[in-house]
């Protein structure tokens, strides 16, 4: 499985160039806020593995107005450097990671939680 490259954003973590991809439109159960937010990160040359990362907030653009984050790349950053940690090859093919990023972690890393309502 790889990302599309339309939409996808660089970053570059330990000298190594990935692509990031929040998907464009939130699903159904998204924009309802039953699911939470994800987003998928992938080597930018040669593609292996794909780590996806679970949010515990929602998306902003849920329809409900319900508290969510913004994905910016120094969250990503920190994804990428926890899934490596954590034993995450992404230049070998396979399975897709799954990261699943808990409330805590996300205090930890200073995230801002916003509610759209004040945007």
């Amino acid at each position: 499985m790889t990302l599309p490259k339309k939409g996808s954003r660089h970053i570059t973590v330990g000298g190594t160039s990935y692509r990031w991809r929040v998907r464009h439109k939130p699903t159904y159960d998204q924009g309802l806020g039953w699911s939470p937010m994800t987003f998928g990160v992938q080597l930018a040359t040669d593609p292996g593995s794909v780590l996806v990362v679970t949010l515990p907030h929602h998306r902003l653009d849920n329809w409900l107005y319900l508290e969510g984050v913004s994905v910016r790349p120094a969250l990503v950053a920190k994804c990428i450097t926890v899934a490596l940690s954590e034993g995450w090859a992404p230049e070998h093919p396979g399975s897709a990671h799954q990261l699943k990023v808990t409330q805590e972690q996300i205090v930890e890393w200073a995230v801002p939680v916003v509610n759209p309502l004040y945007l």
